[in-house]
Parts: structure tokens; C-alpha cells; sequence
């Protein structure tokens, strides 16, 4: 049985002619995300923003959104976002922290459903969700902390085990994922609380992953082709990874794309930008890692040991021809 290949094995792809244009569009959209990120801002779950949060599904035909947003603002805890939830006769209702230190968060949410129990007596609701203002300060601090942390982290790694300019590409290439994922959740508006947060840092990671394999085989074709010109290189480390690359992320795409439509809704934000992370990595390992490298000026002289007398490692060459 023939195994399946998505990527013959003598592919040979100039995918460095392409930098230029991949980066000016890349730059254009880390950009594009950052003004929409400060325009239109983040639809902030009760995880970073405080407040209470309900699922109200109703048997029959759902009444005007209006009608629901009055039904709450009766209750007396101010304005209310509703939001359409998974199905066409769900919604999710959340307001703001109560003012007043005689009402609670808890005391809030039993109001909030008992209020739509009244209006809307066949409505179902869920649980209530509340999160204090205090918790969700201290929420939105360490999940900003725990994703800078990481992209240090891993900057640092991949500096650490093969250059500085390594490290230079790693940070950029997770700055571009990161900004257009935030950029996704500023143009859908779909809730970004802890699970958003949690999806970030897993595209951090398979990011991580992908670039270390690119790396890995530019580093070791640096070593093996000391007289080859560094863009043939980096196409050819590109070409030689590009099966593993491919695969890996075409599997990941289909199982996210099975989460996203018939995954539970509480996972939907993650998984959209699980999906939309893995998409942008994928893209990034082949036009963003490398371009870095050659505007950084790595060649063969970034891993040839110096002797003792301060010249360059004596090269030979191999029996197939390589330089070693």
C-alpha cells in the first residue's frame, strides 16, 4: 500500500522569490489588526471585565432582541450585551458588576434570572457565570504576563540554541501570528476570555514547534553546503521540511474545522482561533522564518568554529561532493 504524500518528494519550490511581496502584505496586516484592535477594541468576556453571564434558550420562536434587552434593563443592572448563541433560539446575556456593596456578584445573576423567568416564563437559562472585579483585574494581568513570557521564552530558546538572528525571526514570526489572531477577534467580535487566552499560547507552542524544524534543517544544511548562496539554502531547507509542514498542518486544520462546526459552543472561540493560528503558522514557517535570515545576514560562517589561531575551521569535502 502506497502511503499518501501531499508533497512530492522532489518538490523544488522557489519560495524566497516570494519574500518581498509576503512580507510588505504580512506588515500590512500585523498593522491592519493593531488599528482594528484599538478601534473596535475586544468584546472582553466576564473573565477580564467582571460581571454576570447567562445562556437563555427559548422552545419556540425567539422574541425581538429589543424585548430581551428591555426584560433586563428592568431588573436594574444596567445595559446588557446579547449576543446570539450557538443556535438560532439561544442568546447569551451578560452585564456589567452591580453597583452598591450591598448587592454581589451572586445575588446580581439570581436577579438577572429571575427577571427573564418573568418576562419570558418559557425561556430555559443556564448556569450563571460571575467573576469579581478584583479576580478579573488580576485575571487580564497574568493572562497579558503569560503570553509575553512565552514569546520571551521562546525567543530566548531559539537564541540560545542557534543564533541571535534565529531569535530574531522566532520573535517576529510569533508577533505576526499573535497580532492578526487579536486582529480576528476585534473584526468577529467573538468573546476573548481565558479560552482565547489559552488558544494563544497553544498557537505560541505549535509555532515554536514549526519554526525549531525549519531552523534545525537550515542550520544543518549551513553546515553541510558551505559555498551554496544563502537563498538557494533556505529554499532548499524549506523544499526538504515542506512534506512534514504540510501534513502536520493539514491535520490539524481538519480537526479544527470539525470542532468549529460541530464542537460545543463553549469551545467555539478556540477553536476559530486555533484554526485561523495554525493557518497564519503554516504560511508564516514558509515565507516569514527565512526572509529574516537573509536581511540578518546568516551564511555559512554563523556555525564554522574558529581555531585556536582566530581563522576559520579548515572545510574538506565529502565523497557525494558536499562541502564539510
Amino acid at each position: 500500500m502506497r502511503l499518501l504524500k501531499l508533497v512530492p518528494d522532489d518538490t523544488n519550490i522557489d519560495f524566497l522569490r516570494w519574500r518581498k511581496f509576503a512580507s510588505a502584505a504580512s506588515f500590512l496586516l500585523v498593522l491592519l489588526s493593531i488599528v482594528l484592535v484599538a478601534v473596535r477594541g475586544l468584546n472582553l468576556g466576564i473573565d477580564f471585565v467582571g460581571g454576570q453571564s447567562v445562556r437563555v434558550e427559548f422552545p419556540a420562536e425567539m422574541p425581538p432582541i429589543e424585548d430581551i434587552r428591555e426584560a433586563v434593563s428592568n431588573v436594574g443592572l444596567g445595559e446588557a450585551t446579547i449576543q446570539q448563541f450557538g443556535s438560532e433560539k439561544a442568546v447569551s446575556i451578560r452585564t456589567l458588576l452591580p453597583e452598591g456593596e450591598n448587592v454581589t456578584a451572586d445575588s446580581a445573576g439570581q436577579q438577572l434570572v429571575a427577571g427573564i423567568k418573568e418576562a419570558f416564563p418559557t425561556a430555559r437559562t443556564g448556569a450563571v457565570e460571575t467573576v469579581s472585579g478584583k479576580v478579573s483585574g488580576e485575571l487580564l494581568r497574568t493572562g497579558a504576563l503569560s503570553l509575553g513570557l512565552a514569546m520571551l521564552a521562546i525567543s530566548i530558546y531559539i537564541w540560545v540554541r542557534f543564533e541571535w538572528q534565529f531569535g530574531v525571526g522566532a520573535m517576529g514570526r510569533l508577533f505576526h501570528e499573535v497580532a492578526l489572531t487579536f486582529g480576528f477577534f476585534a473584526v468577529t467580535q467573538i468573546q476573548f476570555d481565558l479560552n482565547s487566552v489559552a488558544a494563544l499560547l497553544t498557537i505560541v507552542g505549535y509555532s515554536l514547534n514549526d519554526t525549531i524544524v525549519v531552523y534545525d534543517r537550515v542550520r544543518e544544511n549551513l553546515k553541510k553546503y558551505r559555498k551554496m548562496e544563502i537563498i538557494p539554502l533556505l529554499n532548499l531547507s524549506i523544499n526538504e521540511t515542506l512534506a512534514r509542514t504540510v501534513m502536520t498542518s493539514v491535520s490539524m486544520l481538519l480537526a479544527l474545522a470539525v470542532l468549529v462546526i460541530f464542537g460545543p459552543d463553549v469551545i467555539f472561540g478556540f477553536s476559530a482561533a486555533m484554526l485561523l493560528g495554525v493557518f497564519v503558522g503554516t504560511y508564516s514557517s514558509i515565507l516569514m522564518s527565512t526572509p529574516v535570515l537573509v536581511w540578518l545576514k546568516v551564511g555559512p560562517h554563523s556555525f564554522v568554529p574558529r581555531t585556536a589561531e582566530g581563522g576559520a575551521e579548515r572545510v574538506t569535502r565529502s565523497d557525494d561532493g558536499a562541502v564539510v
